[in-house]
């Protein structure tokens, strides 16, 4: 969803290096990798999302006349130059991981084989689109984790930072595993579920509360959500909301769906009590449902100490990723190629081991261990590389090589994440649905152990680099030293 041209979204130094490769001629062939090092929220594992939106901008990358106008007006950028600008076109490949794919740090989620002037142009809007969304999606999903099967609606639209990140984080967040939103526009743009109850100010609209829960009732009966905290909860508000569900039992009114939404106060207190008042009143079915500043961590104690509530809206702490608004990821040469056209591995060195890149033309395979469906480790090898099930599988960690697996035939399984989605500058790739990435997204989160899914201290998925491409990069590594 865009009303603006998206072109000039990118940083102001990828057309200084632009101009830069235009006057040099230089424009190899080169590989970029966008990836992240460490996952957010403290969480075991990632979901990428956004990579319809980066389908969207590569398709309409075009530099309008509008743009070249302003671009001339910062007299930095010279006439032939923006002459090339005014014919650009997107020429190269894109290989991405799918939306709602589990993935880990330090693979890649998108690589882009093309000439440098489009693969620099690219990044900024890349990494902006991939990292917001990725990092909504994440937090969706441990979100959903702690509800443990029960209902959890997207209400943050009012807290998000601006439009698009209420309207893309949305969608980032029914993929992670909201079964709906509050965002009426996300609903219209992505075809996913829009829900919603009412606010405080209906109830103080009228002279008393069961008269707003009634006349509610009547417009909305099926679903029938009241919001009960307005006055008192245990005094007032469910003593009303009973009332007028009685009456809609007594007048023949199918209760098929209804309930009450507590938005403030002790919730756990709050919810064990009107369970008990519902009950009573022989409303077992009664859905209980809460907001409140939840998060993952909120709703896991929540349901600890026994809150009866079925169904959570999460906003502010959801939309906002509110412990850690920011995903990380980054864009890193990978490889040029030479004359011959075979590409030459580069490497980016630190003073921090992690922060080394991985060098080379890649691809990334999935483990399972065959037994259980479940993930084992993460293969990045170099993208010439093959391998068969049948053939045993010496797996060792990339930094502290003495720890090695080996894998016994028959014993796992492997697949490849990266899919082609642009091939010489044309979409070779079919985005699905959202409503069926979110059902894609559970499956990939059915094949985390637990011990990686929990909240807290989660277990680490290894991420490991083959023979050949790790003899790769012990060799750069040497050459720099």
């Amino acid at each position: 969803m865009s009303t603006m041209n998206l072109t000039l979204l990118t940083d102001f130094y990828e057309l200084t290096m632009m101009q830069g490769y235009f006057k040099n001629n230089a424009n190899d062939t080169v590989i970029f990798d966008a990836f992240y090092r460490t996952n957010p929220s403290g969480s075991g594992y990632s979901i990428t999302a956004g990579l319809d939106q980066v389908i969207d901008y590569v398709k309409n990358l075009r530099f309008t006349d509008e743009d070249i106008s302003y671009l001339e007006s910062l007299r930095l950028f010279d006439a032939d130059f923006l002459d090339y600008l005014r014919n650009f076109r997107f020429s190269g490949d894109i290989y991405a991981v799918p939306e709602g794919t589990v993935v880990f740090p330090r693979e890649p989620l998108v690589k882009v084989i093309a000439p440098i002037m489009e693969a620099q142009l690219v990044e900024t809007a890349i990494l902006t689109i991939i990292n917001h969304q990725s990092l909504i999606a994440t937090k969706a999903s441990r979100v959903v984790y702690a509800a443990k099967g029960e209902g959890v609606m997207e209400f943050g639209l009012r807290r998000a930072q601006g439009p698009d990140a209420g309207i893309y984080g949305a969608r980032a967040a029914v993929i992670g595993g909201c079964i709906g939103t509050s965002n009426v526009l996300a609903g219209q743009l992505f075809d996913v579920p829009v829900r919603g109850t009412h606010a405080h100010s209906w109830i103080m609209s009228f002279p008393d509360e069961y008269t707003a829960f009634k006349k509610y009732a009547e417009l909305y009966p099926n679903p029938c959500i009241l919001l009960v905290d307005t006055y008192d909860t245990l005094k007032s508000g469910v003593p009303n909301a009973i009332k007028v569900f009685t009456e809609m039992r007594e007048a023949g009114i199918p209760l098929d769906y209804y309930g009450i939404r507590l938005d403030s106060g002790d919730l756990a207190y709050l919810s064990k009590k009107a369970k008990k008042m519902l009950d009573a009143a022989g409303f077992p079915d009664a859905v209980i449902s809460a907001s409140s500043d939840l998060d993952e961590y909120l709703i896991d104690s929540l349901k600890t100490q026994g809150a009866t509530i079925s169904s959570w809206g999460v906003g502010t702490n959801l939309i906002t990723s509110k412990d850690c608004p920011a995903f990380g990821g980054v864009y890193k040469l990978a490889a040029v190629q030479n004359d011959l056209g075979v590409f030459m591995p580069k490497i980016k060195l630190s003073e921090n081991t992690e922060k080394i890149t991985n060098p080379g033309n890649k691809k990334i395979f999935r483990i399972y261990e065959k037994e259980s469906g479940k993930i084992k480790a993460d293969l990045i090898t170099l993208a010439d590389e093959t391998f068969s099930e049948e053939d045993p599988l010496l797996l060792f960690d990339p930094i502290e090589t003495w720890k090695k697996t080996l894998l016994q035939p028959g014993t796992y399984t492997m697949r490849e994440l990266l899919v082609p989605v642009f091939l010489k500058g044309e979409c070779v790739y079919t985005s699905p649905k959202v409503m069926d990435i979110r059902d894609y997204c559970q499956r990939e989160l059915d094949t985390l152990w637990d011990e990686t899914r929990r909240l807290v201290n989660p277990h680490k998925v290894y991420v490991d680099l083959s023979k050949e491409l790790h003899k790769i990069k012990s060799e750069l590594l040497d050459q720099m030293s």
